[in-house]
């Protein structure tokens, strides 16, 4: 997936439309910088041996880190503009270092007209996977600036 570099405009937007796919390495540093970016400095986030007697196969993703890669899927679609309102997600299986998730999503629901702000909203329905099933489920809300809006 490539980040779009201007937004994209509300009209533009269709539901059904699939968002381009991003597939993220879950490497061991990734998982410990993401724990420890989002102060979360739980043993299970970074240490194999505890994670392992806490009954965790290895070290795995936390919920922060997973919630950040959802938002980051989402605007690398929308562009730099869009603004993320709601962000609604449920964790699966957990994401283990030396897998792969995969974000996919589409456009499950689209107001009918720009509001007041020039803004129109956009949901958009994600789901990250991994070779355990699905890691994320949810729906994440923003609006997106209409082309007849008038600029800020």
């Amino acid at each position: 997936m490539s980040i779009r570099p201007s937004t994209l405009a509300f009209e533009d937007v269709r539901v059904g439309d699939q968002l381009p796919e991003l597939v993220v390495p879950l490497t061991r540093t990734t998982i410990i910088a993401t724990a420890i970016a989002s102060r979360d400095y739980q043993d299970v986030h970074h240490d194999p041996v505890l994670a392992r007697e806490r009954g965790s196969k290895d070290i795995f993703m936390n919920i922060l880190s997973t919630n950040g890669l959802v938002g980051r899927f989402v605007t690398d679609w929308s562009g730099p503009g869009g603004v993320l309102t709601e962000v609604r997600i449920r964790l699966g299986v957990p994401n283990y270092a030396d897998d792969t998730m995969t974000l996919t999503g589409s456009v499950s629901a689209r107001d009918g007209a720009a509001g007041e702000d020039g803004r129109g909203e956009v949901e958009v329905t994600v789901r990250g996977t991994n070779s355990l099933g699905d890691h994320v489920t949810g729906t994440v809300v923003l609006r997106l600036p209409s082309k007849t809006a008038a600029p800020r």
